[in-house]
Formats: structure tokens, sequence, C-alpha cells
């Protein structure tokens, strides 16, 4: 349990979150980059000097930047991470869009469903590019459970569905000469993510396809069709309905293998997945994050005799079909 101070500064710190969210869309650490002052950083960014120095000595004092005399500098953390050629800036850009959708959280929980209009994100090409370069970053990070649960050897088939970057097919597929991929997602992801797989050397094995996952039919022949960060978006029913044309599109034995957040069953844990639930109510139509349970019973409907989660608190489900 939280004491009042506790929860006191959990209310302000949002205080901290928007100064660090400021700087990364004006690049101001690039601005600064190994030194400048705030006159000198104010004109690189377009920025008012004065101001920009209030919040480049706000950053001093978070830790995110260096300051002796009148001169600025990133600190070494900063300075790889969100400046230069290797920057996790477009990624972490993304945390700049969800502040606005989470400012409507308490216009959302009177209506039941998010007030701004599901996808109005998804036309800005910025906002896209920003979104698939931080599913990206975490898929990269996050592929080594998911290679383990799928399996490394064997001739094998896939579907990613909106598979977004194509991370996951890229990790399955480095892990696995004999795997071959198709990622389906809306013709203006699929673009990025030939990108993301062309630069993994990969375009000859995996290939990518312009499709709506809410409605299409994917084919037949697969051995296991992933459906990774997908099901929070949608709401049950649609799950439901998802899950059963992902089964139809399988081979006989085949699998569905499904990463996401999962609740437990008084959906008061994990911390994360239960925020992730009100980043859906914001964002989302009808969109939350769900219990294993719910999972199970998708699951089966669509085929599955078998389902299994290969961590007791992982967040990979297996359906196994037959």
């Amino acid at each position: 349990m939280r004491s009042v101070e506790e929860l006191t500064a959990a209310m302000r710190a949002f205080q901290e979150s928007r100064v660090l969210l400021s700087a990364l869309e004006l690049d101001a650490f690039t601005a600064v980059g190994e030194g400048a002052t705030a006159d000198q950083a104010a004109a690189r960014a377009g920025c008012d000097a004065r101001a920009l120095a209030m919040l480049l000595n706000a950053l001093v004092a978070l830790g995110a930047m260096q300051k002796e005399g009148a001169l600025y500098r990133t600190t070494p953390v900063t300075a790889g991470w969100l400046c230069g050629p290797q920057s996790a800036r477009l990624g972490l850009l993304h945390i700049a869009g969800l502040w606005k959708t989470w400012s409507t959280l308490t216009s959302a929980v009177r209506t039941g469903t998010a007030v701004r209009a599901p996808g109005v994100e998804k036309a800005d090409e910025e906002w896209t590019r920003a979104f698939i370069a931080a599913m990206h970053q975490r898929a990269a990070r996050d592929a080594g459970a998911l290679v383990e649960a799928v399996g490394r050897t064997g001739p094998c088939r896939l579907l990613d569905v909106g598979g977004g970057s194509g991370a996951y097919s890229i990790a399955l597929a480095q892990a696995n000469p004999d795997l071959t991929a198709i990622v389906l997602d809306q013709p203006h992801v699929t673009g990025l993510a030939r990108d993301y797989i062309a630069v993994a050397g990969l375009s000859a094995r995996i290939a990518t396809q312009d499709g709506d996952l809410r409605a299409d039919h994917f084919g037949q022949g697969f051995d296991v069709v992933l459906v990774s960060a997908i099901c929070h978006m949608l709401g049950e029913e649609e799950n439901r309905d998802l899950l059963i044309r992902c089964g139809r599109a399988l081979k006989p034995g085949g699998r569905i293998v499904v990463r996401d957040f999962i609740l437990d069953e008084d959906r008061t844990f994990p911390p994360q997945a239960v925020l992730f639930s009100l980043n859906m109510l914001v964002g989302t139509s009808g969109g939350a994050s769900y219990t294993q349970a719910e999972y199970d019973a998708w699951l089966r409907a669509a085929g599955c005799g078998e389902v299994v989660r290969p961590k007791p608190q992982g967040d990979v489900l297996i359906g196994m079909m037959g």
C-alpha cells in the first residue's frame, strides 16, 4: 500500500515525463550534441533561446544533460541513445503520441471507449514511422522467447498477422534457415516492413502481403500463424473471429502462436498488462488486455485441441490444431 506522499509524487511524475518528451520532439539532444550554448542549440532546433535554456536546465536537473558554465552537453547515455545514427529517438517518439491519447482517459472512462477517433494518428506518416520503429525496437529485444517457443529447426511456413516491421519474422528466419514467412499488414506498413527485411538480408525468404486482419481470409497451408501484439487492439468477438480465421489458414497439426499481455484472472496483475488495458481504452474502440482463460476459449473455438503457455508468467500462448 502506498503512502499519501508516494501517491502525490506519482501524480506529479508527469512533469519529468513531459520534459523528456518535449526534448525528444524538439530533438534537443541532437541540437546540443557534444557542446552548445542555449543560443546555439536554439538556433539549431528552431526554438526560443530563453525557453530552451529552461528546458535544458530541467534536463540537467533530471540527469539527462550536463552543464558547465553556459555550455550544455549530452551525457554518455543520451549521446548514444537519443542522437546520432543509432538514435532510438524515432521509436521513442511513439511515447509522445501516447501522451495525447492518455490525456483523454477521464473522458474515455466516462464514455466507455476512446474519445479520439481510433486510427486518426495512423493517417499521419510520421506517426506511423514512429510507431513501427517503436514496435521494431521492442520486438528485436524480446524476440528470443518467441524463437524458443516456435522452435529453431525444420521446414516452416509462417504467416505473421499484423506483423508490422516484420521483426519477429526476421528473428525466426535468422534462427531457422528452413523458415519462410509472409508478413501481412496494411499497405502503409508493409512498405516500411520491406525496408527492415531488406536491411536484415532476408528479402528472399520473407515476403509482405497487404491485407486487413479484421476481415481477410489468410489462405492455407501454413505451419504457424503468429498473432503478436494484435489481440489487445480488438474486442472479444473480433478476437474470436480473428483466431478462427487463423485456424483455417493452418495445415493439420499447425500452431497458432499468440504473443500479448496476459492478465491474471482478477485482472489486477501484472501491472504492465493492467496499465496497457487502459492504453487500449483510450486508443481503440473496444480493445483491452485479456486473461489466459479468454485466450484459451478463443483458441479452442479456432480448432486448437491443446493450448500451452511455455512459461507460466510469460506472454506467449500456443494453440495446437486438432
